[in-house]
């Protein structure tokens, strides 16, 4: 029986309080951003509001839904985010199933490996990425947005190394009763890698969600933007006038406080659910070369 002495039980609770202050730190901003979205625009104008809100109302939030510039941005968000996560996590994980084979088994796989690292080093640039979106007539769709980071090298090689940790027994005993390598990938390696694609699920996610660069370039109408985007010209570039100009004067930041409470809630709420495999997801990706 493991017995705890005194200086352990000293650094778990220090370890604790440590870590429950920072989990504080971190909230703190977010529950600041909610409580000026949810005051009125006279204290929230003056800088009074902190963690409570004064003159409680849900206006900012009702012009916020109001405005159809807001709700199409969230809706291609929406659409790039399920869309570009789906696509990206079949092209990486049967990429990182086939590049899990040792050499004997897939010859070229030391060069597509290769191929794929240099990728990762060595962008084509921006402006090259522009003229090839322009050439191939993606300009203002949504592929244009999810085409170019469909494949993540980083993603790939994360699955890699846990497909690699799969026993071969599994893989042998599925030839033996007449499997593919499609039916064995499907049935075998996907389910026991559910850590792993759980994991990359929620980076490609993430990015997709947080990614507002490319739709500023590649997006023209205003009504295509995705959220991240609209919510940079409106929050950095101070660009209100999507909105009534009466109440944008008088509620510019609970305005911009209820778009951005509204853009970070959807990743705050798949988070919790994916939790508990990103922690085991990681550390099995990164043990084995």
């Amino acid at each position: 029986m493991y017995h705890k002495t005194i200086p352990y039980r000293i650094f778990s609770i220090f370890n604790y309080v440590l870590l429950s202050v920072i989990s504080i730190l971190c909230l703190l901003p977010m529950v600041h951003l909610l409580m000026v979205s949810l005051s009125s625009s006279a204290p929230a104008n003056a800088g009074l509001v902190t963690f409570w809100p004064i003159g409680f109302t849900l206006e900012a939030y009702a012009k916020t839904f109001d405005n159809t510039n807001f709700l199409s941005s969230l809706w291609v968000s929406v659409e790039r985010t399920v869309l570009g996560t789906a696509l990206a996590m079949i092209v990486n994980t049967v990429a990182a199933y086939a590049l899990s084979k040792e050499a004997r088994v897939f010859r070229a796989r030391n060069i597509y490996l290769w191929y794929f690292v240099i990728t990762m080093l060595f962008s084509g640039g921006l402006i090259p990425g522009y003229i090839l979106i322009l050439k191939l007539g993606l300009m203002n769709t949504l592929l244009a947005l999810i085409l170019p980071g469909l494949v993540g090298v980083y993603n790939i090689i994360l699955l890699l190394n846990f497909f690699r940790a799969v026993p071969k027994e599994l893989e042998e005993a599925a030839f033996i009763d007449g499997a593919g390598y499609l039916r064995t990938f499907v049935k075998i390696f996907l389910p026991i890698s559910l850590p792993a694609i759980a994991t990359v699920s929620l980076f490609i996610m993430v990015g997709h969600w947080n990614a507002y660069f490319d739709g500023l370039i590649y997006i023209k109408d205003a009504e295509r933007l995705p959220l991240a985007s609209f919510m940079q010209t409106i929050i950095v570039q101070h660009d209100m006038t999507k909105f009534d100009p009466s109440f944008v004067a008088k509620s510019e930041r609970t305005l911009r406080a209820s778009q951005i409470f509204i853009g970070a809630l959807p990743i705050l709420l798949v988070y919790p659910f994916l939790q508990r495999f990103f922690v085991k997801g990681i550390v099995i990706g990164a043990v084995k070369e």
